[in-house]
């Protein structure tokens, strides 16, 4: 076998292993029930920063959110996903965890950490959609979705067992 071709079926093989293990949804722990609620940062401009419609928004979600016992917030050290969350969690007296820059492989722990260190929990997740938001939507046992967009709130209850209840809503203008 010429060594291109041998390079890229292991490439391949190795591929498709990591993404079987990311499509497996994962459940709360034996006698709880958590709930993820997965969102998109507020709209930006092309600079990256929210515009007045994005805090705007930011504003909304802590109407929406503040009263759904939210106990952690995750986010990306990216302004715009700090300027969207910031308000709810001085509202509500959380501190936002940075996440990492997200990859398939990080996608997996991270969500296996919310899954047992927030067991019973209620989460809060915003990210970015090129930062594998919708990965972490089907990890924890969403259904194919098309582009999450602004203002969408994912309220997805993982059970121990059986599958995850998802509510979608509106929040914001």
């Amino acid at each position: 076998m010429p060594p291109g071709l041998l390079r890229r079926s292991i490439i391949a093989i190795l591929s498709a292993l990591l993404l079987s293990g990311c499509a497996t949804a994962l459940h709360s722990k034996p006698g709880t029930t958590t709930t993820v609620l997965p969102i998109r940062h507020a709209d930006r401009d092309d600079d990256g920063h929210l515009t007045h419609r994005g805090h705007a928004r930011a504003r909304a979600l802590v109407n929406v959110v503040a009263g759904m016992g939210v106990q952690e917030i995750y986010s990306p050290n990216g302004e715009r996903n700090l300027d969207n969350v910031k308000p709810l969690a001085d509202r509500i007296g959380v501190d936002i965890t940075l996440t990492p820059k997200i990859s398939l492989p990080k996608v997996g722990e991270m969500c296996r950490e919310i899954q047992t260190v927030h067991a019973r929990k209620v989460v809060l997740w915003v990210g970015t959609v090129s930062g594998n938001l919708q990965t972490i939507y089907r990890r924890l046992g969403g259904k194919e979705t098309g582009r999450i967009e602004y203002g969408q709130l994912f309220i997805l209850t993982v059970p121990e067992k059986g599958a995850t209840r998802v509510e979608k809503l509106s929040f914001g203008i």
